[in-house]
């Protein structure tokens, strides 16, 4: 079936950067799904499923970043034996990019080219505050818009009274209060997926999100599964997925995320900790470490009650995450800096070249 790929978000800046490989036997599409080396891509003829190409696991293999995600925009190209292969990946307007586990600091893109972030946490039981910084610093370093969704706002007691607590650890961030059931807030949502827009969740296992995209979309267009017996929500979503709604525009739904390692998000965790920077700033000492030294606003702050001591360890605990993960990219790099020269010269002294 033929797909409008404006309805998804192509546009002229995407069109420019395609020009150079337009070919009779290429052709542009967007990820909805990428597995082990298979991406199933949406394109204007319909939906195919295309193998990475040589040349795109070739980067990957030095940066997993490199590889397609869900949410890409990427060239496919048709092959005279008909196999189908996924070129090259267009530049991403925002990516959503987290540390991956290995031992080597490296990232994993989780989404791409969002227009806007949507932070997912339930109403029941209560919002974890420390998910939500960490999520949001994330979503602050895409570079798509973030905001703050509290689903399941039907059993809260008083769901104003929570948005307001969550919103004095989300400045700058929007945050709604929805009810999937009851359809309360979902209005406000609506206008983020209109024709050509992305709405990305993120959120852990048994927040809503499924239930969340067919609210919004009207119609069921994601698996949803029964609470489980103690009221949790059971895990949905398996891999990442681009979902084209009936009326235009899509939502980019999330795997259930238990942990997410920051990468490098120092400009997102000044934009989730704004609070922390203002008081900062008033500081004596440009360099305070904020752990006791003379004149310290972020002391005072603390001391005074304007700043609680939960959001200052999560300011603490997130900075030293960032941090650790920067001294490790440094020396991965470093190493593969002296394995490069190392063939250099290897290859110099096979070829009887002195330095």
């Amino acid at each position: 079936m033929a797909t409008d790929l404006r309805s998804l978000g192509w546009d002229d800046t995407f069109a420019a950067a395609y020009a150079r490989h337009d070919r009779t036997d290429q052709r542009p599409g967007r990820v909805t799904r990428a597995d082990r080396g298979v991406c199933t891509v949406l394109t204007a003829a319909g939906t195919v499923r295309a193998s990475v190409s040589g040349g795109l696991l070739g980067a990957a293999a030095e940066d997993p970043v490199a590889l397609p995600c869900a949410g890409d925009w990427v060239v496919v190209r048709t092959w005279p034996d008909d196999r189908l292969t996924a070129e090259a990946v267009l530049p991403r307007r925002t990516a959503i990019v987290r540390r991956t586990a290995g031992k080597e600091s490296y990232g994993q893109v989780l989404a791409a080219n969002l227009d806007t972030a949507a932070v997912v946490e339930p109403m029941d039981p209560e919002p974890d505050l420390a998910r939500i910084e960490r999520l949001l610093s994330l979503a602050w370093e895409s570079g798509a818009p973030p905001l703050v969704v509290l689903t399941k706002a039907d059993l809260a007691a008083d769901p104003a009274a929570v948005a307001d607590q969550v919103a004095e650890v989300a400045p700058g961030a929007p945050v709604y209060a929805v009810s999937a059931r009851t359809g309360d807030g979902l209005d406000r949502l609506r206008p983020l997926v209109a024709p050509g827009w992305t709405l990305g969740l993120l959120g852990r296992s048994g927040v809503g999100k499924s239930t969340l995209v067919n609210a919004i979309a009207g119609a069921t267009v994601m698996a949803t599964r029964a609470l489980r017996a103690d009221g949790k929500g059971r895990h949905t979503t398996t891999h990442r997925a681009l979902v084209p709604l009936p009326g235009g525009g899509a939502v980019l739904d999330t795997p259930g995320i238990r942990a997410v390692g920051l990468l490098d998000s120092e400009g997102g965790l000044e934009r989730t900790f704004a609070d922390v920077a203002e008081f900062a700033v008033d500081c004596r000492f440009r360099d305070c470490s904020h752990t006791g030294e003379p004149g310290c606003a972020v002391q005072a702050a603390l001391e005074s009650g304007d700043l609680t001591p939960r959001r200052m360890e999560s300011w603490r605990k997130l900075q030293r995450e960032i941090a650790y993960e920067l001294r490790r990219r440094d020396a991965r790099l470093a190493a593969v800096e002296r394995d490069r020269w190392k063939r250099i010269h290897k290859e110099m002294r096979q070829r009887g070249i002195r330095n």
